[in-house]
């Protein structure tokens, strides 16, 4: 039923085969268009933009979170926390925020 087929590269034009059994596990899995990419290229994409997003390998890597270091409201002591604070809302430490968050 499945013949091994020669494709072409879209992105370094070299000629790939699409084995049957590739062909078979595309079937078993529904996907309806054939790779376009050889292995290599695949590998390469991956690797370049460093994660899968349900289909295309387009989304960068996300950049380390920026964290602001505040004296927490209640105890005094150093927090580091993810957002920018505001002079008008006090910010707690985690401990002091798990304290609270449990009060209520």
């Amino acid at each position: 039923m499945y013949v091994d087929e020669t494709l072409n590269c879209t992105d370094c034009n070299a000629p790939f085969t699409f084995t049957s059994g590739e062909q078979r596990f595309f079937a078993t899995k529904g996907f309806t268009n054939k790779p376009t990419r050889c292995s290599e290229c695949r590998a390469a994409r991956k690797a370049q933009t460093g994660r899968y997003t349900g289909g295309a390998y387009d989304a960068p890597p996300r950049a380390p979170r920026e964290m602001f270091t505040v004296r927490c409201g209640q105890c005094g002591g150093e927090a580091k926390v993810p957002f920018e604070p505001r002079l008008d809302k006090p910010v707690f430490c985690r401990d002091c925020f798990d304290t609270r968050r449990s009060v209520r």
